[in-house]
């Protein structure tokens, strides 16, 4: 097993070492840069390597700790199979193997592969193939569900084995396993009669397959010695020939534990097979692009579910998503507007970069004009007599003000490589502003995109789980300390540099405050909830202060 990472640089005699086909990397000189992120099995040099995203160097080395050179010494991959302190790296390989099959089942389906001209996923699997490393896990994972069922169809056979049974012998011979009611059950009976039977070749075949991924990948697996297992130079000569012994026996299985085995068996040795034409020299995920499956996997954490049938006028939230002019906006939800009790959509941009790198004037210059189009996007339904759904607010018709539109980048870091639960969502840095009038807080213009970090790894585990319900308790939460961290920063008058003040107002009195003070007021106040008004004096305005002095100061919540 090797570790390699996407953009470091590795000697090409390593490189060449372990890869089959140069395409993984580029060549420069006596160097090789690692160009994509992915799974890569050679199985003429039996070797698994992973292929990780860059998201995993810290302070400029590899886990914080390694040099990338150092990922090919045998001491530092054999720690990453043994030691207990490693345990992170296993977990972390399985999560992000997941993650890659997971991206690859949806990625057919996904509009941002079939607009991107970027995209590139590449792959020699089907799409219901089994990979090197699926065979692995599913074999674990068949022993662990099956192997009392497994260990009951090898009593039976050896019970059914006894047939004048020379007990002597057999005493004399064999360990008993004691069961419950602490009697004796021998596994292993000496008699005349020799029985060949079909299953226990079977269960042969499976637990000489399993001890061989045991051995290779250091499983911690227990084998109970009663077993006949084959090992060594028996075992390399029944990968080369196992396909043709294994269907030989193919149609005696009845039992659905027992077909299962066969079929994992089976696929086993259909990949060793020297006899097959269609054997592969290697199999390989890999996609160039990382970017894109971490902005899926983010989006299948915060977004709603994107229903093309709901349409208003003709449209829907993926004509949103999809720009006209060609933009993709990577996470878009409806929620509780800022400022009252109506909706908005939140706006956000996934930001694939290494550890403690900040989002730059293109990205964000980019995320500004998203929310420009969101924005233009509802007004067009207004300005048609119609809206998204009823409760989504964006412009005020009396004031003429523009609702807040709430936008945020959100990066993924690793705090911990030991937390894979905790998703650690927490605002990084200050927000970034983007405004025509800076004294117009209530103006089409005046934007602002907030900062945020996620645990990479709580979001690869996330990504392929099936726990819909925690998946569902995170967006709620997430969503929520959004909208409370938006409010916290423009209720601070010195951060946001705008102090809000409200009044209620009789209906015919505020279309009255509003006409007469339009020009001083236009794009600085925004009526909510009926006939209030809100203000929002920005730090340096000076010529509304007269206009507000019966107003109470407000508290957005």
């Amino acid at each position: 097993m090797k570790i390699l990472i996407e953009g470091e640089k590795y000697a090409i005699t390593d490189l060449v070492n372990v890869f089959d086909d140069p395409k993984f990397y580029t060549q420069n000189g006596s160097q090789g840069t690692i160009n994509y992120v992915g799974y890569y099995h050679s199985f003429e040099k039996n070797e698994l390597i992973y292929l990780l995203p860059k998201v995993f160097v810290q302070e400029g080395k590899v886990f914080g700790k390694y040099e990338p050179s150092q990922l090919f010494e045998k001491e530092i991959s054999d720690s990453f199979k043994h030691k207990e302190e490693y345990n992170w790296v296993r977990q972390l390989l399985i999560y992000f193997y997941n993650s890659l099959t997971e991206f690859k089942k949806r990625y057919s389906e996904n509009i941002i592969t079939e607009v991107s001209q970027t995209f590139e996923l590449n792959s020699n699997l089907g799409k219901s193939e089994y990979t090197y490393l699926d065979l692995v896990l599913s074999f674990v994972n068949y022993y662990k569900k099956n192997k009392n069922t497994i260990l009951f169809h090898h009593i039976e056979f050896i019970s059914n084995q006894a047939k004048k049974t020379k007990w002597e012998k057999t005493i004399r011979t064999s360990l008993p396993i004691i069961n419950s009611n602490n009697a004796p059950i021998y596994t292993s009976i000496r008699n005349k009669k020799k029985v060949v039977n079909n299953e226990e070749e079977l269960i042969c075949y499976f637990y000489s397959i399993l001890n061989y991924f045991n051995e290779e990948h250091h499983l911690n697996i227990s084998i109970d010695k009663s077993y006949n297992i084959i090992k060594g130079n028996a075992f390399k000569k029944l990968q080369k020939t196992g396909l043709s012994k294994i269907r030989s026996i193919k149609y005696r299985y009845f039992s659905d534990t027992l077909k299962r085995m066969y079929q994992l068996c089976e696929l086993y040795f259909s990949k060793t097979d020297t006899s097959s034409i269609k054997k592969r020299k290697e199999e390989f995920i890999s996609i160039r692009n990382y970017n894109i499956v971490f902005e899926d996997m983010v989006d299948k954490l915060f977004s709603d579910k994107i229903d093309a049938n709901k349409k208003v006028d003709n449209t829907s939230l993926s004509d949103l998503k999809y720009n006209n002019d060609g933009k993709i906006i990577d996470h878009i939800y409806e929620y509780q507007s800022l400022i009252d009790t109506s909706n908005i959509f939140y706006i956000g941009d996934s930001k694939y970069y290494k550890s403690e790198t900040e989002a730059g004037k293109l990205s964000t210059f980019k995320q500004f004009t998203y929310a420009k189009n969101v924005i233009q996007f509802n007004i067009d339904l207004f300005n048609n007599g119609n809206y998204y759904t009823p409760r989504i607010r964006y412009r005020d018709e009396l004031t003429e003000g523009y609702n807040i539109s709430p936008n945020f980048f959100i990066y993924g870091y690793i705090a911990n490589l030991n937390d894979f639960d905790n998703p650690l969502l927490q605002p990084y840095k200050l927000p970034k502003k983007s405004f025509h009038f800076k004294d117009r807080l209530f103006d089409r213009d005046t934007l602002f995109v907030h900062q945020y970090r996620i645990n990479f790894l709580y979001v690869l585990k996330s990504y392929s789980s099936i726990n819909i319900k925690l998946i569902d308790a995170f967006r709620k939460e997430a969503k929520k300390k959004f909208r409370d961290n938006f409010i916290e920063y423009f209720n601070l008058a010195n951060e946001c540099g705008f102090e809000l003040f409200e009044k209620d107002f009789e209906e015919s009195d505020l279309e009255k405050f509003v006409s007469d003070n339009f020009k001083n007021l236009n794009g600085k106040c925004i009526s909510v909830n009926g006939n209030k008004l809100l203000v929002a004096k920005h730090s340096q305005d000076n010529e509304i202060i007269s206009l507000i002095t019966d107003f109470k100061t407000k508290e957005l919540q």
